[in-house]
């Protein structure tokens, strides 16, 4: 048994270890592909600017390019492929030329300081500036934003999306939704660092997306029917909700003087270290929705929150609402309780752009 448990220990090792390597080995190729399509991208700028070339001359440079590269090299150098690596370029050419400063610049100091800056500067020389996917960088080059393209970037590497969860995301104007509830530094922050959750009001979005639950195809539906959809997609809501979230409980009983209350959703934030609560309603936002979420609030800090944790939230998530309701029931003091939209269907980016166009 103690030879098994060896093997097998051996192989858990291995097995990490290749894992591990296989990651490493993608995120390589990964870069390498990416900076070698913007060096492309270079040389065919450089190319056409140097000779002056017109649309239909430039075409036919590419077609020939094509067909030379592909021979050589085989797939990937199809026309449509080099013609976006020129706009790759263009888009990312300010920021790759920053990190680059930014790279010489450390090197410098390395040179003239201490063991620890010289180590600084030798992690800094095997990062790159481009992280991800050629088909991430696809989808990313046509937001025409800095901003927002920069936060799409970030997110995508920090939160490792796929090309179908950027372009989910992208699709429910994600960043266009935290835009509305930050001023002009919080917008700059999010180009920066992302979307960073230190407050329970970082934590919660407004509108929600839940185009994935489908139920647009129902004339009519419950708030049973609503849930029920949510638990059926729960990894889908999980990934709307936002970075931090756990699910904990549906339909959790809790006993107040004897009776017996039911909260809808219950979720732990293992960042800010709190219970969520949400409470589902299918039409427009009443006083009294609030008061019984702050109702199941108050109990789950005192009941079931420890000492090292903090402060339950509570959500009411509903089809309507209105500011002046909200801030008369909870006060401008809360921070606790927050009621959010959500909606069955992709937003139009267009009217949530007009909306924060006040913030810029």
């Amino acid at each position: 048994m103690q030879k098994k448990a060896t093997i097998l220990s051996l192989y858990s090792s291995v097995k990490s270890l290749v894992q591990h390597s296989k990651t490493d080995l993608y995120q390589v190729i990964n870069t390498t592909l990416a900076e070698t399509c913007f060096h492309v991208g270079r040389l065919i700028v450089e190319y056409e600017q140097n000779g002056s070339q017109r649309a239909g001359y430039a075409a036919k440079t590419l077609n020939g390019l094509s067909t030379r590269l592909t021979k050589e090299f085989g797939k990937g150098f199809s026309v449509d492929n080099l013609e976006n690596m020129p706009r790759f370029y263009n888009v990312y050419k300010e920021e790759y030329n920053q990190f680059i400063k930014k790279f010489q610049k450390s090197e410098t100091v390395s040179r003239k300081s201490t063991t620890d800056a010289v180590q600084k500067s030798e992690t800094l020389s095997r990062k790159s500036l481009f992280n991800l996917s050629w088909s991430h960088y696809l989808v990313l080059m046509r937001i025409e934003d800095n901003y927002e393209r920069r936060f799409y970037t970030i997110e995508s590497f920090n939160e490792k999306w796929s090309v179908p969860e950027l372009q989910r995301q992208y699709n429910s104007a994600l960043y266009e939704r935290l835009v509305l509830s930050r001023n002009k530094k919080g917008v700059k922050e999010l180009s920066v660092r992302g979307h960073v959750v230190a407050t329970p009001s970082d934590a919660v979005k407004d509108p929600y997306i839940l185009e994935f639950l489908n139920l647009q195809e129902k004339d009519l539906y419950t708030e049973t029917d609503l849930e029920e959809a949510i638990l059926t997609k729960i990894k889908d809501f999980l990934k709307e909700l936002g970075k931090g979230f756990l699910f904990v409980d549906r339909q959790k009983r809790i006993q107040i003087d004897g009776e017996d209350y039911y909260v809808d959703l219950v979720f732990y934030h293992r960042i800010l270290r709190c219970f969520v609560l949400i409470d589902l309603k299918i039409g427009a936002l009443k006083h009294q929705y609030l008061g019984q979420l702050q109702m199941y609030v108050n109990y789950y800090d005192e009941e079931m929150k420890t000492t090292e944790e903090n402060k339950t939230i509570g959500i009411v998530l509903c089809k309507n609402k209105k500011e002046n309701l909200i801030r008369y029931t909870l006060g401008k003091e809360n921070k606790q309780i927050f009621a959010s939209k959500y909606k069955i269907f992709f937003p139009e980016k267009q009217v949530l752009k007009l909306l924060q166009q006040n913030i810029k």
